[in-house]
Formats: structure tokens, sequence, C-alpha cells
């Protein structure tokens, strides 16, 4: 972090005590300044040269503020960063750095005495401190700073640059200010328990403190927070706050009231009441390589795609495909997930895909499945998992291997099944009797309404894909055929490269959602009554989500999330 310049008086005080203040006046020393500029990469690259275009900043992932420095390495170049700094002769300074990424080193050259460097072979998917110290010579005004990967490695990262000693007249960069208070605090997606809350940004500020009823209860980096553990039917009062080095704003005013559901207004009370999911890929099909914490807030549950499946008849595993995703750990993705669910997000593995081989067929690979997933959940941290057999399924089996691992998770347990349209015709099919099984473990299915052809509405009139009526009228067979209106949700593409066929524009989505929960935006199908708790949207894939810029989730979140 930037820090002001202050002096210490602490000398100045003895000597104005023995009757020497003039002295004191003259001889009291500085403190030891930060002579590095734009060591947060808060102002783009400006005051730092990179080797051949290898630098850029990065929003994510930040030690502080709101950038870092990304550089990536190549076959024949080490993705230098270096800056000149202004230093005193004949002076100690300690240079210091926040890095992540394998083979970063931390240096200086020029010094007029002794050139350093120090380097981290890894930072096990987290932050991690560098620090050195050098001395400048007689006659040495000037140092070179720098950071660099090692040739062909993924991009590291550095944030928070410093390189602190006696001023050497250079100039510093100021020092922070208060932010203002936060604007747009909104409550809302009301369960039995808990209250999600969400504000703007405010610029310069480090974090965020949430107050509940005048008493501070949060404090986080992010914009949005799900407050738990509340008691049902009962109103609370929520204020927010930013702050940074410099100090804490004033509260955001007015206060915002909202009130929890009545008991049991929740399935799942880890999960929002209107919910957004959203597929991560674990693999590169030219949609957006992302890490889990590179995925929007608009999103409460994603689905990690996909597990894999073993030797043994039902039972999976999960293998990261790190090189597909540049260099992403295995230590990252766990850290990654322990911070989506710390931000109040569920984080399953689907099992299934277009691809999946996984099969259920008997009481021995049920309990293959339930002990396999539950093992990857204490593993990784998932909150369940999701079911998308795109092969079909036995409702028997399922719901045995099912029922086995909600024994095992408990009450938290997320669980949520994507079917194709032709599994969700009738109660009848393997898919809806598991629904229906589960009904009173399970959070939501979000039918796929893609790659679909024209199929039947609850009318019994045909529909076809693309439209406000195809997503309305089949989601009324779920509605009328026994799933709660808060275990039911929309399944649509995030672009048109995100399927085959079936996408459609974000508002379509949103007029869907309105007519099912409130009667109006619908098209030639109006259902006989409103769902108000439907549960949301789902969408494949966060990926090309954000291919296509987060058109889908800055759109459709937003819409699920003041749903009545």
């Amino acid at each position: 972090m930037n820090r002001i310049r202050s002096v210490s008086f602490a000398a100045a005080g003895l000597l104005v005590a023995t009757g020497l203040t003039g002295l004191a006046a003259g001889t009291a020393q500085a403190a030891d300044v930060n002579v590095a500029r734009n060591g947060g990469f808060e102002n783009g690259l400006s005051n730092w040269s990179c080797s051949a275009g290898s630098g850029a900043t990065a929003s994510s992932p930040v030690y502080a503020g709101a950038a870092s420095l990304k550089a990536t390495p190549a076959g024949s170049d080490n993705a230098k960063c270096s800056q000149v700094v202004t230093v005193k002769p004949s002076s100690t300074y300690t240079l210091s750095t926040w890095v992540q990424g394998s083979y970063v080193y931390l240096g200086a050259s020029g010094t007029g005495t002794q050139d350093v460097s120090t380097w981290t072979p890894g930072s096990g998917g987290g932050w991690q401190k560098l620090s050195t110290t050098f001395t400048t010579g007689a006659n040495t005004t000037q140092v070179t700073v720098f950071t660099h990967g090692w040739y062909g490695q993924p991009a590291y990262h550095v944030d928070e640059f410093s390189v602190f000693g006696p001023d050497g007249g250079g100039g510093t960069d100021p020092g922070p200010v208060i932010p203002g208070a936060p604007a747009g605090l909104t409550a809302g997606g009301a369960t039995s328990s808990s209250l999600n809350l969400s504000w703007s940004a405010v610029s310069g500020a480090a974090g965020y403190r949430v107050y509940q009823d005048g008493v501070r209860v949060a404090e986080l980096t992010g914009t949005s927070l799900t407050r738990t553990g509340l008691t049902a039917a009962t109103s609370y009062s929520f204020q927010v706050s930013a702050f940074n080095a410099a100090g804490e704003s004033v509260k955001s005013a007015p206060p915002v009231t909202a009130t929890t559901l009545p008991g049991g207004g929740n399935p799942n009370p880890g999960v929002p009441r209107h919910a957004v999911t959203g597929y991560w890929q674990n693999f590169n099909n030219g949609a957006a390589v992302q890490k889990l914490s590179d995925v929007p807030a608009q999103y409460d549950i994603i689905a990690v795609s996909f597990a894999d499946a073993t030797s043994t008849p039902g039972a999976i595993t999960f293998n990261l495909d790190s090189a597909g995703l540049n260099g992403y750990t295995v230590p990252q993705f766990k850290a990654d997930i322990a911070a989506k669910k710390a931000a109040g997000k569920s984080v399953i593995l689907s099992i299934g895909g277009e691809k999946g081989t996984i099969t259920v067929n008997d009481s021995a690979s049920a309990t293959n499945l339930a002990n396999s997933a539950y093992a990857l959940m204490q593993e990784y941290g998932f909150n369940g998992i999701d079911i998308d057999l795109e092969n079909g399924l036995n409702a028997t089996y399922m719901t045995q291997a099912l029922r086995a691992l909600s024994a095992k998770a408990g009450p938290s347990l997320v669980i949520t099944m994507a079917p194709q349209t032709i599994d969700m015709q009738s109660p009848s099919n393997g898919y809806f009797k598991t629904a229906l099984n589960i009904k009173d473990i399970l959070t939501v299915v979000n039918m796929q309404y893609y790659n679909s052809g024209a199929m039947l509405g609850c009318d019994g009139k045909v529909y076809s894909q693309g439209s406000v009526d195809f997503l309305t009228a089949l989601a009324c067979i779920q509605l009328e055929n026994g799933l709660d209106p808060s275990q039911v949700g929309i399944g649509v593409p995030a672009s048109t490269r995100g399927a085959g066929s079936g996408y459609v524009a974000p508002s379509i989505v949103n007029n869907a959602l309105d007519c099912l929960t409130r009667g109006t935006g619908c098209g030639s199908f109006k259902p006989s009554k409103t769902y108000p708790s439907l549960r949301g949207a789902m969408t494949w894939s966060t990926n090309w989500d954000a291919t296509a810029g987060n058109a889908w989730s800055n759109a459709v979140g937003p819409h699920v999330h003041n749903l009545p």
C-alpha cells in the first residue's frame, strides 16, 4: 500500500524538554518513504517497463486495491518488468512485493554496491511476499528495481511493490484518502435464514464493512454478501462503509431494511431464494479460459464441469486441467472454492455432460458414487453435486446414491440437475422420477432448453425452442407435476456459441421469468397461476458468458435476484 510521509517527533520531544528546540527542528529525520511509483498498478503500467510487451494489468487476482501486474513469460523471454527509482547515496532500502505464480523473481541492479535478487519457486496457489535489501553506493542516485518470471512458465502476478528507504528527492505517490460512502445498497433474495446484500464499488476502497442493526458483522473486499444465520420472519437494518489505509468512510445512508421469510421458505437455506447457476468449464474449447475467481458475483451456484469416471462402476474423481487452464493449480483452485463459499456462493461438481460415461445401475455403483462424491467434497470443498447425465439414468439407483450422499453430507448439501427437455416431458421419465424421489433434498432442476427440437407444453400444444413460450410452457410441466417452484430453473446458453441451437436473448429469459413469477411478459402461453418462488435461471457456461462480455449474467443475474 502507498504510505503517507510522516515525521518522527520522538527525538524532537526530547530536545524540546532540554531547551534545544532549534537543534531539534534542524536535525529531525523523516521516516522512510516508498520511492517506487505506482506500486499497486492502479494506474496501469505507468512508471513501469515490461519486456516484449509481456506485461499488463489485471483485475484478478489482486492482493490489495483494484489491480495487479500480470506478466507472461515466453520461450525466450522471462517477462521482466522494471522501474528506475530515485535514491539517496550511501543508504539502505528494503525492496518487497507480493507475488503469485511459479519462479517469480524480485531484485535491484545498478545499486553501486552489491546488486541483489530473491525468488520463489511457487506460491502454493496464494500470494507470497518476497523481500530483500540493498545499499546504495556513495554516488548512486538511481537504481533499477525489477521483477520477472522464468522462460516458458505460466503468467505470474505482482502487487503492492515497494522500495522503502530515505527519500531520494524523486517524489512518491500521494497517500490514500478516505473513500466515500458506498451507494446503491440493496437487500433481497430473502430466505427464512438469509438475505443477499449488494452495493456499488467505491474508488480507492481497499474493502468494505457491513453493519447489521448498527453492529459490524463482516469485512470483505467484494461488493456483495449473503448474511446467513438470521431468524425467520424478522426485519434487519443494514449499512455499508468503505475503508482503506487512510481510514473508514461514513456509513451508507439511509439504512436499508429487509425481512427474512417465514420458516420453511427455502428448501436449501444455503442457496438464495432466487439463484443463478452457471457451469464453469474445466477445459478449453475456445471459450474464455477462467479461474473460479474470475466467475462474476452474479452466479450463486457454480457447477464445475465435469467429474471423471474411474474404473470402479459409479465412482467418480476430478482432474483439474491445469495445462488447458493456463497453469491453474490445484491449490489455487481449492483456495478459489473457499473464497467463493466465503462470499456466500455454492460450488458444486457436475457429473456427466455430453461425453460423460458414468453409470449407476445397481446398489454397488450407487454406493460408489455416494462415497466418491463425498470424498471429493471433503478434498476440494465442493458444496454438492450436479447430475447432468445425458445418456439417461436409473431412477431407483440414482435415488439411492443421492440419499446416501445426503446422509453423509447433511442438510447443507446442494443437489442440482440439468436434464434435457425430453427427460422432463413426463413424471414417468427417469430424470423426473429421480427429482420427485428426492424432492425433500433437491435444490433445483435447471432443464436445458436448448439443443432440442419442438416439445409439448403443459397445455398439450407444441412449442419451438428459442421463444418465451417454449420456456414457460415446458417449465409448467415441472411446476404442475410435483416439483416445488423453488426447485425449477430455466437453463439456456450464454451466447450463440454456447450451444448448437436454442439460444435466446437475455430479454426473452427475463420475460419468461416474469411470466412465471408475476404473470407479465408472457407470449401466447400464459400459465393459469404464478409461481413467485421460482428458483431462477442457469446458463452454459460462465466461460461462454465471459467470451460475450458477461452480457448474459449482467442482464439475467440482477433480474433473477429481484424476482418477488
